[in-house]
């Protein structure tokens, strides 16, 4: 929309306009837009939140509403100003015919609905938000639309439906059975955010550098000399993606001003499962879902300690740790909060750098090849 703007009132020179469309430069002035229009419109959303939406604080841990029972008078769903500016980020700076652009503006909104049925339910009754089943069934439906849609575009290229197992070197096409992988990627990275949404700025900071680091990686993919020099898959039109992250990362930025610690407003089940299926959603777009498990490292532990937690509970009726999620655990051994989350984003910064380290796996190096080769050849002239 930017772009078209300024090729339309043509009082640039080409050259500067052709400079304003690089993606580096519009994903920053996305993010630029959306932390600007979340801290200047914050003030008035929490209070118009605080005055219909306050937290209720509610757990099956006694501990738990003890821990959190001053956030008690706290507004949430936040989730409606990350959502709003990284929207009008998108839509600014974004191509908008672009075909994951338009997927992820789908999976934002849609997956912030769910959130948001969810958030209310738990505001205006005593229950615990709507059913597991029925929030499970909606974010299934606005995941596998999202990927079906993706998969139309994946078809074309038989080449974006391979899946490749690192370091194995084994490599297969997945078909139609990437709709249903899509879809649980999209899914099980939602809810994985929407458990680690449990302290003040934890998750917000957690997404901060797994969405800086897929910004790189869907760069990367979607730049032909890059992706083959890292040989990662080449995805056309992946890159567009970044100018998304680069929105999400300013609209989280813009949050985080008001959810530090201690918060003034919480994202709520609306932001945190619309955040989490984006990041899902940008991975299995660049075909990197095996690499989110390690950029998004902390969400994963944070899952698998609730996982652990109860399947174990079932079978021995003991539990391993003191509160799951693993957040939780730490709380109860009497860490302070503002300690816990500053560990856990240092922990989530490691595991970014970490999963953009190993894409440097796949390099091959000629002149290493070479070298033995050529040290023999000495020798035998010798």
């Amino acid at each position: 929309m930017f772009l078209w703007f300024l090729e339309s009132l043509k009082l640039l020179p080409p050259d500067v306009t052709a400079a304003f469309g690089k993606i580096t430069f519009r994903a920053a002035m996305a993010a630029f837009v959306s932390f600007a229009l979340a801290t200047l419109f914050g003030p008035k959303l929490i209070k118009w939140l605080k005055a219909n939406f306050r937290e209720r604080i509610k757990s099956d841990s006694q501990r738990i509403i003890q821990l959190h029972e001053h956030k008690s008078a706290t507004p949430t769903m936040g989730g409606l100003f990350i959502i709003g500016g990284l929207v009008a980020g998108v839509s600014c700076f974004a191509n908008l015919e672009n075909p994951f652009i338009r997927a992820s503006l789908f999976i934002a909104i849609g997956m912030g609905i769910v959130g948001a049925i969810d958030d209310l339910a738990k505001l205006q009754s005593e229950s615990n938000g709507i059913s597991k089943r029925s929030k499970l069934l909606g974010q299934v439906i606005v995941a596998t639309i999202a990927s079906l849609f993706v998969y139309q575009v994946h078809v074309a290229t038989p080449e974006s439906l391979l899946f490749k197992i690192p370091l194995a070197g084994t490599t297969f096409s997945l078909g139609i059975w990437f709709v249903p992988l899509s879809t649980i990627v999209i899914v099980g990275a939602s809810n994985s955010v929407n458990l680690t949404d449990g302290l003040d700025g934890l998750a917000g900071g957690c997404l901060i550098f797994a969405s800086g680091a897929m910004a790189v990686v869907a760069y990367v993919g979607g730049h032909a000399e890059l992706a083959e020099y890292l040989n990662v898959p080449r995805i056309a039109g992946a890159g567009e993606l970044t100018v998304m992250a680069g929105a999400v990362c300013g609209a989280i930025l813009g949050f985080l001003w008001f959810n530090c610690h201690p918060a003034q407003v919480f994202m709520g089940d609306t932001g945190s499962l619309s955040l989490g299926a984006i990041l899902g959603l940008m991975a299995v777009i660049t075909r990197q879902e095996l690499l989110l498990v390690v950029i998004g490292g902390v969400f994963v532990i944070e899952a698998i300690s609730v996982i652990i937690q109860v399947g174990y509970f079932k079978w021995r009726r003991r539990r391993i740790f003191l509160c799951a999620p693993l957040h939780h655990h730490f709380q109860f051994q009497g860490l302070p909060e503002s300690r816990i989350v500053v560990r856990f984003w240092i922990a989530a910064g490691l595991c970014a750098a970490l999963g953009l380290a190993t894409l440097k796996l796949g390099v091959r190096d000629p002149s290493a090849e070479q070298t033995p080769m050529t040290a023999m050849e000495m020798r035998i002239e010798r």
